[in-house]
């Protein structure tokens, strides 16, 4: 069956955003007055079973935003309304771990894309693949642009409904709250911080931490690392290195490492690296732009290499810097920059560029305290948590998309 292909606004530019999370979220709330604006919201959720309701909604000739997502039955709809198989929310991902341990946090962090996108549009499908023009999607539809911006940055798994979402996070805090031992695998930020959140909150519980390299936070430096471990082990929380877990192998609480340990865990979290979400682009035009970590490789505009009119940012782009969400949000306000000026008809040569500043990183231990790491020191303690461990920038991040913090 041939492609149903939707064209833009004869009198207004279409930017297709592929990816609602922290980078696309603030391009699609930066565009949405001064352009025809498609958010594809890819979710990797499962597919499940029943009736998709169809509520066809005609193209208004306004400036307008579309939120593009897929159905459980791949059924083309163009819908008004959010129902239970979209995505429907944005997430604050620095929030996340706060919620495990307090489910009432996620009510701020978890923010419906209508409440900040306010001329939203939906249309039910993902995006399969793309060519110079035109986006393809798993329901037949082509939609033309004449800008994309791919956002994808790394592949989860998360319910599609902010109350499911919402339920899921009391779901994690009970079985925390039941347990007596709890395993963490991995020892990055996410380890660590979950680490603290749960030594902070349940101080009772025998919380054990299993990393398979020789230092935690392996993104930083190696003081940081030492102040982490440090914290940790002054928490009671048992902290693991150079071993691995075979989550497969799991009876009666007990888990065993790769040195052949056994842990007792009543529960367990993997806080391992999420794989990439650019798996999709290997057999589209964008192949040969790929590096060998699968991160789309841009110019100093955040185009690109060789395509005028495609924008990367986030965690998906091969930007030399530690990825954080920060930095995302700052690709996104550089590229929402140049599309304005491009939109507007100006010059190229006057485009923004993006210049990876000075690295640092920001780690919160509990709600009080946290690690943060500069290009000349490394401070703990109280001042970064002052930063950061409080509300974890949700307030910010709210602030940005026009919402009350």
């Amino acid at each position: 069956m041939a492609a149903a292909q939707e064209s833009s606004d004869a009198e207004m530019k279409r930017v297709v955003v592929i990816g609602g999370g922290v980078g696309g979220s603030v391009v699609a709330h930066s565009l949405q007055f001064c352009a025809d604006v498609v958010l594809v919201d890819q979710n990797s959720s499962k597919k499940k079973s029943g009736i998709a309701f169809i509520f066809m909604v005609l193209w208004a000739n306004v400036n307008h935003i579309v939120i593009l997502e897929k159905s459980s039955a791949g059924i083309p709809s163009t819908i008004r309304i959010h129902y239970r198989d979209q995505k429907e929310y944005f997430e604050i991902p620095w929030g996340s771990l706060r919620a495990m341990v307090e489910p009432s946090f996620a009510k701020r962090s978890i923010i419906n894309h209508c409440d900040y996108l306010p001329n939203v549009r939906i249309v039910a499908s993902t995006a399969a693949n793309i060519t110079d023009r035109e986006v393809l999607t798993t329901d037949g539809r082509l939609l033309v642009y004449d800008y994309l911006v791919i956002a994808t940055g790394h592949k989860d798994s998360v319910p599609k409904t902010r109350v499911a979402r919402l339920s899921q996070y009391q779901a994690e805090f009970e079985k925390i709250n039941s347990a007596e031992s709890i395993l963490i695998v991995g020892g990055g930020p996410t380890g660590v911080e979950l680490a603290g959140e749960i030594a902070i909150d349940f101080p009772e519980k025998k919380v054990t931490l299993v990393h398979r390299g020789s230092r935690l936070l392996e993104f930083i430096g190696l003081k940081a690392s030492q102040k982490a471990l440090d914290w940790l082990i002054s928490k009671n929380v048992e902290v693991v290195l150079n071993e691995s877990v075979n989550l497969n192998n799991v009876s009666d609480g007990f888990i065993q490492t790769s040195s052949g340990e056994v842990i007792a865990a009543d529960c367990h979290f993997v806080c391992t690296a999420k794989p990439m979400g650019s798996s999709w682009l290997r057999e589209s035009i964008l192949q040969n732009d790929l590096d060998m970590q699968g991160r789309l490789m841009v110019d100093r505009n955040m185009r690109v290499r060789g395509h005028k009119n495609i924008f990367a940012v986030g965690d998906i782009t091969d930007v030399k810097e530690i990825k954080q969400g920060y930095l995302a949000q700052r690709h996104a306000e550089v590229t929402a920059e140049n599309l304005k000026l491009l939109l507007s008809g100006r010059n190229e040569s006057k485009m923004a560029t993006y210049k990876p500043g000075l690295e640092m990183a920001l780690v919160s231990l509990g709600r009080k305290e946290g690690i943060a790491q500069f290009p000349l020191v490394t401070i703990s303690g109280c001042i970064p948590g002052m930063i950061k461990s409080g509300d974890l920038f949700v307030g910010k991040t709210r602030k940005r998309l026009g919402l009350k913090p």
